[in-house]
């Protein structure tokens, strides 16, 4: 397929026509699926998150001719962020010649997919979100959490707050409040954070609020009753840009409010600007326009006009994110071909052993033009995670300033946890655990 069909029916895609991304797939053609929200509540993040993989894959295809020799070809589906939709897309999609593996995109169609995907055998990546005990291969083959889950995420944030308190000791007595999307996506993180106020004695304040998040002013009531000493911000879309409103108009103070990697991103504080200064997130990843990748996108695909958005998107935080989420199911696709054949497709089945197996140390992440954009991460059958490791960055106003170095989540707390909750996964389903793992 050549490229300017791919560009042209990808722009109809990002109009959200609902036109097909590519043609299907022919014996020498990787499919990659992308789902995604390009309308509905959650789009200001859905489309740069969607823009970011695609622009990526047209950087591989045009620069580098695919995947050694594989071209690259998509169908972009739009979910609206909703359950039923992702699982339509899902099955729409699945039976495509070439097909690698799925993304879905929300925590939601994660779960709704799992069981699907492991009888298909087709891998699903949830880079940042989805099922946390998904990390444990033994218990979920065709689940990789990549390079973070919400337990890894609070886990960090946890860290970071009592280490600015002086020492974990000094979290004792504390009222940490946490405002969460009441859906799978917002429920996640609770064990990990009951586990964490047990360990060390400060009081959890569960505060859920409805999708999409747009009214808060009962939930912030709450705070301004209950004066919590930290607030956790665990929402997506207009719902984190709510929550800092919401804290301004109540003075609660920005300083004390911490998010999840998908708080820290522009759409949440670009209309709130100087209201928002000095409140905390997670990043995932880096952001900016100064790495290698970057720059090639903007020269390469931008610069030739096959951008799937705006260019000043690119470089942003989900953009950036983007990029990485297609950059490593690329990297998958390029580790299954070492073992089973340079320049061939690669099945499910190939491509879930390449995400299994896949290791990116420092010098492939620079020769990839990823420097400054993400840690080295190794995969193995026992972690499907590869790596758990974060920073924070505080918002001067302006602009995303790193504030902290890079944590890693504790393995002592996560790893028992993960370990109880994969065994019941698999007791309710009368499942066992695999044992193909050396």
């Amino acid at each position: 397929m050549k490229l300017t069909r791919l560009a042209l029916a990808a722009t109809l895609a990002a109009a959200g026509s609902g036109f097909a991304a590519s043609a299907s797939a022919q014996a020498n053609e990787q499919f990659f699926p992308l789902l995604s929200y390009r309308t509905g509540a959650y789009a200001p993040n859905g489309i740069p998150w969607a823009n970011g993989k695609q622009d990526y894959i047209k950087l591989v295809n045009a620069r580098d001719g695919g995947i050694n020799g594989v071209k690259i070809t998509y169908e972009e589906c739009e979910t609206g962020y909703a359950t039923d939709r992702g699982v339509e897309c899902y099955e729409r999609l699945k039976t495509r010649p070439g097909v690698a593996m799925v993304d879905p995109l929300a925590t939601g169609i994660t779960f709704a997919l799992t069981e699907k995907a492991a009888v298909d055998k087709i891998p699903l990546m949830t880079m940042g979100y989805g099922l946390s005990i998904s990390q444990d291969g033994k218990a979920f083959k065709w689940n990789f959490p990549y390079r973070g889950s919400y337990w890894t995420g609070a886990d960090i944030l946890i860290q970071h707050i009592g280490k600015n308190a002086g020492g974990m000791d000094k979290l004792k007595g504390k009222k940490v409040a946490y405002v969460y999307h009441d859906s799978p996506y917002g429920k996640d993180a609770i064990p990990l954070m009951e586990a964490r106020a047990k360990m060390h004695g400060f009081e959890l304040q569960l505060l859920p609020v409805t999708a999409p998040g747009v009214e808060q002013k009962a939930t912030w009531l709450q705070v301004r009753q209950s004066r919590p000493d930290y607030l956790l911000l665990w929402g997506w879309g207009a719902m984190n840009a709510t929550a800092l409103k919401e804290a301004q108009a109540t003075g609660f103070p920005r300083d004390k409010m911490y998010g999840v990697w998908w708080a820290g991103t522009e759409p949440t504080v670009r209309d709130i600007g100087e209201g928002a200064k000095g409140f905390h997130a997670l990043s995932l990843s880096g952001h900016g326009t100064d790495s290698k990748v970057v720059q090639d996108v903007l020269k390469t695909v931008h610069g030739t006009n096959q951008g799937t958005g705006p260019k000043d998107e690119v470089g942003t935080v989900l953009h950036v994110h983007g990029m990485i989420v297609q950059m490593l199911a690329i990297e998958a696709v390029r580790t299954a071909q070492e073992k089973f054949g340079k320049g061939k497709v690669m099945t499910g089945e190939q491509v879930r052993w390449g995400m299994e197996n896949l290791k990116l140390d420092q010098k492939r992440i620079d020769q990839l033009g990823f420097t400054g954009l993400m840690q080295p991460m190794t995969v193995t059958c026992e972690n499907h995670m590869g790596s758990a490791s974060a920073r924070v960055h505080t918002w001067d106003g302006k602009k995303w300033n790193y504030s902290s170095d890079w944590y890693q989540a504790d393995a002592k707390v996560l790893n028992p946890l993960v370990k109880a909750d994969g065994d019941k996964y698999l007791a309710d389903r009368k499942l066992a655990r695999r044992a193909d793992c050396n």
